[in-house]
């Protein structure tokens, strides 16, 4: 069964509500540091903004230091990246970083580069879930699916928006297959998709699982391939693209990193805490009603690896689909 996003939402925002009082509860040891910046490209309330603040929490009493949000919007990311890059290498500024980010830099639209980066910890991890219309689709099975795609079927795929992590999905899931870019529809968000999805506008849906529960639930939109190593527990029909065979694994996802020339001991230290911070349950509670569970925090050395495969992934993609001179 998949949770209700109704009763989702209004706890993660009851839980971010509070979060403005940045030196509540703090040690006395606190006042003698400088605050972390944490640094995201969201404004207050978006979704990367909540994230960092639920992070912020706990990790500011970890590290006996306060920590603030400093909101850098547009360019993709890119001004929060660049804002970044002023900031000194001592260990006191933090980019929450985001698949949005990866594909910014693929673009060249920043000068922030992997190498500039040193990665903290991942703190959220939401796979891209390949769906259809319950009742009007004629892929039942995951097989089914895959046996489409390989025929050469027409196919309209849907996503958010153009240049986007469900764009690029669409595409680099045809070219796994040997199949050229499909039809692909751009809607402003998830929910106007799922919606589309069920009005028959588009045969296969790009969402995530948080973007679809309701509709899941009731029997409308039936979640096929999951995007990644492991199947999901709430989702239990659906395979993941491992499990058929094909080597794709692609997640809206978030976590953070700091400069690269961070004395290793200090960035050591930061990992320990924003680590600690997410194995509070309060963090894991904001985990659980935003649709994820416990394998989204991960320490830096898999979150490392994840942010150079995106790049690296991202680069060739944008410029085979003309996105990217």
């Amino acid at each position: 069964m998949v949770r209700s996003i109704g009763t989702r939402s209004c706890l993660v925002a009851a839980m971010a509500a509070g979060l403005g009082l940045a030196t509540v509860g703090l040690p006395a040891m606190a006042q003698d540091k400088p605050a972390i910046e944490v640094v995201t490209h969201a404004g207050a309330g978006g979704g990367t903004d909540v994230n960092s603040r639920m992070m912020m929490i706990r990790a500011r009493r970890e590290l006996g230091q306060d920590m603030v949000i400093v909101n850098k919007r547009g360019g993709g990311g890119a001004a929060s990246m660049n804002y970044f890059l002023t900031r000194p290498a001592d260990g006191n500024t933090i980019l929450t970083f985001t698949v949005g980010h990866a594909i910014t830099m693929a673009m060249g639209k920043t000068k922030l580069t992997v190498d500039d980066m040193a990665p903290i910890a991942r703190g959220t991890n939401d796979p891209q879930i390949l769906m259809v219309n319950c009742k009007t689709s004629p892929y039942k099975t995951p097989d089914d699916f895959v046996a489409g795609m390989n025929n050469g079927d027409d196919i309209k795929f849907g996503g958010t928006h153009t240049g986007t992590i469900d764009h690029i999905t669409v595409y680099l899931w045809a070219k796994r297959l040997g199949q050229p870019m499909p039809t692909y529809i751009p809607f402003k968000g998830g929910g106007e998709l799922a919606t589309q999805l069920v009005a028959g506008a588009v045969d296969v849906g790009v969402l995530n699982l948080s973007e679809a529960s309701a509709p899941i639930e009731a029997g409308d939109i039936c979640p096929l391939v999951i995007l990644a190593e492991e199947g999901m527990e709430p989702i239990p029909a659906a395979k993941s693209s491992k499990e058929l065979g094909i080597d794709l694994v692609l997640s809206t996802t978030r976590g953070f990193v700091t400069h690269s020339g961070v004395d290793e001991a200090r960035r050591a230290e930061l990992e320990t805490a924003l680590s600690k911070a997410m194995d509070h349950s309060l963090y894991q509670a904001y985990l659980m009603n935003s649709g994820l569970d416990t394998t989204s925090p991960q320490s830096s050395e898999p979150w490392g690896k994840q942010i150079k495969a995106m790049v690296a992934e991202f680069g060739p993609a944008l410029k085979e689909m003309g996105l990217v001179q």
